[in-house]
């Protein structure tokens, strides 16, 4: 009997711990970042050219452009991406700021998570540095609980795309 009431009173408290987690962190930041041996108006170019976001970012199956403004801020689309388990998921992706050769902020919202991601460019020594900020905020309490252990893993996918983007656009 004494185990049994230890053992429960480890799963409550584990359970209070993993409730507690959606109290306290609101939303899950992490940075990744890649240097490619291009030029700064090639990368910059090449990254925001939506047609060829499939040669590194795999699991998109789709873009569709919703509204599209000539200065890209403001610009809506679909994007329709295939999870692990071979599910599509359909993401809207907002072009939040848009500065050429600089910065571009992007938000995707989904059920399940808003997620957005601020991306920095600069040139240095004739490399191109690409620095992402990326925030996300689960759809559910639950998911922001969720969130905070799984950053690693939110962190290793994007750096995973940054590193596919540096082999794609320095083989071309």
């Amino acid at each position: 009997m004494k185990r049994i009431k230890i053992i429960l009173g480890v799963i409550v408290a584990l359970t209070i711990v993993f409730f507690a987690t959606g109290l306290f962190f609101k939303e899950t930041t992490y940075t990744t970042q890649i240097t490619v041996n291009k030029p700064i108006d090639e990368v910059f170019s090449l990254f925001n050219d939506t047609s060829k976001i499939k040669n590194w970012i795999p699991d998109v199956q789709s873009i569709e452009v919703i509204d599209e403004k000539p200065e890209k801020t403001g610009s809506t689309y679909k994007m329709v991406v295939k999870n692990n388990n071979g599910e599509e998921i359909a993401l809207e992706e907002k072009v939040i700021a848009f500065v050429p050769n600089e910065k571009v902020t992007l938000r995707f919202k989904s059920p399940t998570m808003l997620k957005t991601d601020d991306y920095v460019f600069s040139f240095t020594n004739g490399n191109t540095t690409i620095q992402n900020n990326s925030r996300c905020i689960g759809g559910s309490y639950i998911l922001s609980c969720l969130f905070p252990y799984f950053k690693g893993k939110l962190q290793s996918i994007d750096q995973e795309y940054l590193n596919n983007f540096k082999a794609f656009i320095e083989k071309n």
